[in-house]
């Protein structure tokens, strides 16, 4: 049986991934002003919906119901920019991940297509 992008990745990992990213958001003015509530709090969502969509347990759908994120991005004007921006961020993060180059190329191309999806503006 194949393992899911989850298991290849690990919940340390995972941690690793979503510290560096908003780290780096953080300190990106073309995106972090789209990041209006506490970065614990993002983070925490972020980390139930990454694992919940790289095949882990649903955590997301336990705590928030359906991702829905399309809809639930919605109040933010998110541009093909923002939505660059944010690869960037997250290509970068992924890259600083001790784990081997072809599942970084894995991790990371679950999210061109996510992002793409996520603009509205």
């Amino acid at each position: 049986m194949e393992k899911t992008r989850y298991e290849l990745l690990g919940e340390e990992n995972l941690n690793l991934l979503l510290d560096k990213f908003y780290d780096l958001v953080a300190k990106d003015d073309r995106i972090n002003h789209l990041f209006k509530d506490d970065f614990e709090i993002i983070k925490k969502k972020q980390r139930f919906f990454l694992t919940q969509f790289f095949g882990g347990p649903a955590l997301y759908n336990q705590n928030y119901g359906p991702p829905r994120m399309r809809a639930r991005h919605i109040p933010h004007a998110i541009t093909s920019a923002s939505a660059e921006a944010w690869l960037e961020n997250m290509a970068a993060a992924v890259d600083s991940l001790p784990i081997e180059e072809e599942l970084k190329m894995i991790i990371y191309s679950s999210f061109p297509k996510l992002a793409a999806h996520m603009v509205n503006s």
